[in-house]
């Protein structure tokens, strides 16, 4: 007795198993490229948070120093006591430039420093050490695309210039990598062409900008109509810090930056 064919028991044709395979190629094709996107996305989401985070981190520290600057006060010792110059800030914002610390120079002319890359600011950084508690310069400057942060006692060399004291490589450590405020001529061309707003006028951008004592408020240390224009006068600083990941964007190739800014005010400013 002869068997009757069964269609329901055929397999597959080769032209079924072949369109099956080609649409189970597509599908992990478009799978893999997702998940690519997704990784790239990934990697440059964590390079940028991770910039994002160095950069807050030295935009906090300086607003902080800025902000200690010119602690301890002179008339905190008695009137009838001289005491040491190393024991207090004789002036909340330090300068090179001038005759430190009797006659000051002019921010925008005559001074080394401050300038719009560079700081040195006076105070104590830990008054719960045990005494006696010596007054320290810390210094900020930017080099190329780098920010070097030194401390340095003042009692080390009593009476001496700030800024050379601060200017060697023992004092000075690199503290934040890869700032573009300041960078190279062609690099900054790039740049201001991806970030226009970021670099207005396609210049660059300084990280210090100082604000002295004027009526009836203060200004900009380096205007002509400021009252004063000395770092003895100084009465905050706005900080703006502008840093690139290390890598550029993966699908793109574009530089990733990030700007943040920030305000410190010293405690004694004159």
């Amino acid at each position: 007795m002869s068997k009757r064919f069964n269609p329901r028991t055929r397999g597959f044709s080769l032209i079924e198993l072949v369109m099956a395979l080609a649409i189970f190629l597509i599908v992990c094709a478009v799978a893999f490229e997702m998940l690519m996107g997704a990784m790239k996305r990934y990697h440059d989401d964590s390079q940028l948070l991770n910039t994002f985070q160095e950069a807050r981190f030295g935009l906090d520290q300086m607003v902080r120093d800025v902000n200690d600057a010119g602690f301890p006060p002179r008339n905190q010792f008695q009137s009838n006591v001289t005491p040491d110059v190393n024991l207090y800030a004789v002036t909340a914002v330090a300068w090179g430039g001038g005759s430190y610390p009797t006659t000051p120079c002019i921010i925008g002319t005559t001074c080394s420093v401050p300038d719009g890359d560079d700081i040195i600011v006076e105070t104590i950084i830990n008054p719960n050490n045990p005494p006696p508690h010596v007054v320290q310069w810390v210094r900020y400057k930017l080099v190329g695309t780098t920010l070097y942060r030194g401390v340095l006692d003042k009692s080390n060399t009593p009476g001496a210039d700030p800024d050379a004291l601060t200017s060697g490589t023992d004092v000075l450590v690199p503290y934040v990598q890869n700032v573009m405020n300041n960078p190279p001529a062609a690099q900054l061309a790039a740049l201001q062409t991806t970030y226009p707003a970021m670099y207005p006028g396609g210049n660059p951008v300084p990280m210090f900008r100082y604000f002295c004592e004027s009526l009836p408020q203060p200004r900009d240390c380096t205007d002509p109509a400021a009252s004063t224009n000395d770092p003895t006068h100084v009465v905050s600083v706005v900080i703006t810090l502008i840093v690139q990941a290390p890598t550029t964007e993966m699908q793109t190739g574009v530089p990733r930056l990030v700007q943040l800014k920030g305000q410190g005010r010293p405690l004694n400013p004159d």
